[in-house]
This record gives structure tokens, sequence and C-alpha cells, in this order.
């Protein structure tokens, strides 16, 4: 009987055409964007001999506009239309792809950088929107479900991403695969059109401005009991990842005295356990509330992370690297389904602008004094660390579980 009603949500998720037509075009749009991060990332290595400031660079494109352009994309995406946002958004992309391809035949290689920062700056306009049409289109009992279903989708690119970017730049170049990227955008921008028209959501004043909104989102967010809770756990999260993301290869140097060529077996094993973990979550989803899909994925986190910080075995480090790669869809599925369950329709941009630098900005914190403490402190210290902010995270949702236990009990009532 369990197994009927599986299947008739399943069915139901895919009967909804708004989540069909976002995770097409979502194929699409990983397409473009591994494509452009590894084909840009090899060129650039090949063009500079390896320089690591233009290396760097790359990464300041692609991360930058998250910090400078998150909030302000968030707020004007709650005034837009997101059906309209998102075309707009990606055929801006595909535009600027080919100027930059253009660009390359008759002019300098720098420009390559364009791609990424345009691209970048479009999608914290875009990502919202997409967020949006979820909350306005999606049964609220499918959105969890659907979350897990879109997040499998970006755990298989992790795995084939760099792989199909990499076979793309060396065997027909960079142009071939600018030109490749330009189209992708554009395939999605196209499979966009199927999406219902857009509505108004409700009525605006017309002498509301930028500005005005903007504090009105910071005022929502601080509020909202759930979203300054999930706030504080977001940056837990953030310190936690970043305090060891730098370091992953001095886990098999210096503590597996191993190759550093070694490292992508677990970064392997990790993937693989993202894209077996999107699947088995699923399943889960439906009856799981969010909350504790999110706690039980910052649980394994911090376990794998102790075990890695402990562990002289490759085996036993692979081990704790597939099981964190395993619980990791609930972390991004839990963050995702919450923000949309405890989120109006006409906020979900400007909340999403304000949770998302939280954890990008506490993340590129400790990412940038990881290798001093690294000098100062053991790599196990750093990686036990790492256990105990996810830990301090999961204190953050506590009072969230208080929450739906009392509302459960009002149910039963």
């Amino acid at each position: 009987m369990e197994q009927t009603s599986s299947n008739v949500t399943m069915g139901a998720l895919f009967r909804n055409k708004v989540i069909r037509t976002l995770l097409l075009s979502t194929f699409f749009l990983q397409i473009g964007i591994w494509v452009r991060n590894y084909s840009i990332l090899l060129f650039v290595v090949e063009k500079t001999n390896e320089d690591p400031v233009a290396v760097s660079l790359i990464s300041v494109a692609e991360f930058a506009p998250i910090f400078l352009f998150s909030f302000i994309g968030g707020t004007f995406a709650d005034r837009w239309k997101p059906k309209r946002t998102m075309i707009w958004c990606d055929f801006l992309s595909a535009v600027s792809i080919f100027v930059v391809l253009l660009a390359l035949v008759f002019g300098s290689w720098k420009v390559i950088f364009f791609a990424t920062l345009v691209s970048s700056i479009l999608s914290q306009f875009s990502q919202p929107s997409g967020m949006k049409l979820f909350k306005l289109h999606v049964k609220e009992e499918l959105i969890q479900m659907g979350m897990s279903i879109y997040q499998t989708i970006f755990a298989l690119f992790m795995i084939l991403g760099p792989v199909l970017g990499t076979f793309v730049y060396q065997h027909f170049g960079i142009d071939v695969a600018i030109a490749i990227m330009g189209v992708a955008f554009l395939l999605s921008a196209g499979i966009l059109f199927l999406l219902p028209a857009d509505y108004e959501l409700e009525e605006k004043a017309e002498d509301s401005t930028i500005i005005e909104e903007m504090k009105a989102g910071f005022r929502y967010v601080w509020n909202s009991r759930a979203l300054t809770l999930l706030g504080g756990c977001f940056a837990a999260a953030g310190l936690a990842l970043g305090l060891t993301q730098p370091l992953a290869v001095f886990l098999v140097t210096e503590q597996l005295g191993l190759p550093k060529e070694q490292l992508q077996w677990l970064m392997a094993a990790f993937g693989t356990g993202m894209i077996l973990g999107g699947g088995l979550t699923v399943g889960i989803a439906k009856k799981t509330p969010p909350q504790i899909l999110l706690a039980l994925g910052m649980t394994v986190s911090a376990i794998g992370f102790f075990v890695m910080g402990l562990s002289e075995s490759f085996w036993l480090t692979l081990t704790a690297e597939f099981f964190s790669g395993l619980f990791m869809p609930c972390i991004h599925i839990g963050i995702n389904t919450m923000i949309l369950k405890n989120t109006d329709a006409a906020f979900i941009g400007r909340v999403n602008g304000i949770l998302n630098p939280i954890f990008m900005g506490t993340m590129v914190i400790t990412m940038t004094t990881s290798g001093w403490l690294k000098k100062t402190f053991s790599l196990v210290t750093m990686y036990e660390t790492t256990a105990l902010l996810f830990i301090a995270g999961i204190l953050f949702l506590v009072p969230l579980f208080k929450g739906e236990a009392v509302l459960k009990k009002s149910e039963r009532a």
C-alpha cells in the first residue's frame, strides 16, 4: 500500500508541468555551467602558464556576485514576474557568451572572465524566481520531493560536469566550448516558455521603492523565528565547510601519507554518495519534515568529518566521504524546503538573498583563514572543529523540532 501511495505521489509530481519544465531547464543550464567552469579554467591555466592569480580570478568572477547581487537580485525577483525574469536571464546569459566568442575571435582572450561574471550575476536574479515558481505552482506536500529530484540533478553533474567540461575543451577547444554554453542557455530559455503564464500575486503600491522593499525583506526574516534560526544554522554550516574545504589535499598527503592524486577517489566517493543520496531522499521526502532531514544531514556530516580527522586508513576515510555525500542532499533539500514552507511567495527572493550570503560569507571567512589556522593548529583539530560547528548548527534547529511536535499534537486533537 505504501509503495502504491509513493508511486501515486511520484506520478502527481511529474504530471506537474512546472516541475517538468524547471527540471529540463536545469538540465541544460547545468550543461552550460559545467562546460563554462572547466573550459574556462583549463583555458586560463594554459594561457597564463598556471598563474595562480589568474586562476583565482575565475573563482572571484563566479562567487563575488553572490555577495554583491544576491539580495539585490532577490528583491527584483520579488518585484518582477518569475517566468519572464528566468527567460530573460537565460537569454542574456547566452547573448553575453556569444559576445565573448566574438571578442575571442577578434580581440583579447582576457574577456573570457566576462562570460563567468555575467552569467553568475544573472543567476542571482533567476534562481529566486525559480524558487518562487515552486512556491506558486507546486502543492506543499510535493515541494520536498520536487526539491529532492532537483538536487539529484545537481549531484549528478558534480560527477559528470567536470568530465564533460574537460572533454569538450580538450577535443574541440575554447571556441566550440563557448558556443555549447550559449546554445545550452538558449535551450533553457526556450524550454521556460512552456511554463504557465505569469500572474500578479497581489496589488503593489506604486510608490514602493527598492530600498523600502529591501527593508521589508530584512524585517520579514527578523520577525520569522524559523527563518532566523535557519540563518544561524546557515552560518554554522558555512563556517564548518569553509574551514576544511581547502585542506582536503592535506588529508590525503599528511593524514593518510598518500600521493595527492589519490584525492580524486575521495571526491568520487563523495559525489557518488550525493547521487545515491538524492535518489534515496526522493523516497523519504514526503513523510519526513524538512528540519529532520536537515538535522540528519548535518549529524552525519559531523560524524563524517570527525572520522576523517582521526582516520589514518584510506578505506575508512573513503567510507566517511561516501556517507557524508550520501546525506548531503538531506541538507540542501531540507534548507530549500524550509525556506519555501516558511516564506510567503512575495518574499521568496529577498529571503534567499539574505540567507544565501550568510552561508557563502561565513564559508569564505573560514576558507580565507584555514591556511593560517592549519599552521597554528593540527589538521586533526581543524576537522574536529568542523564536526563541532555542524553540531552547533543542529542546535539552532532544536526549537523547530518542538514547534513541529506541538503542531502535530494540535492536529491530533
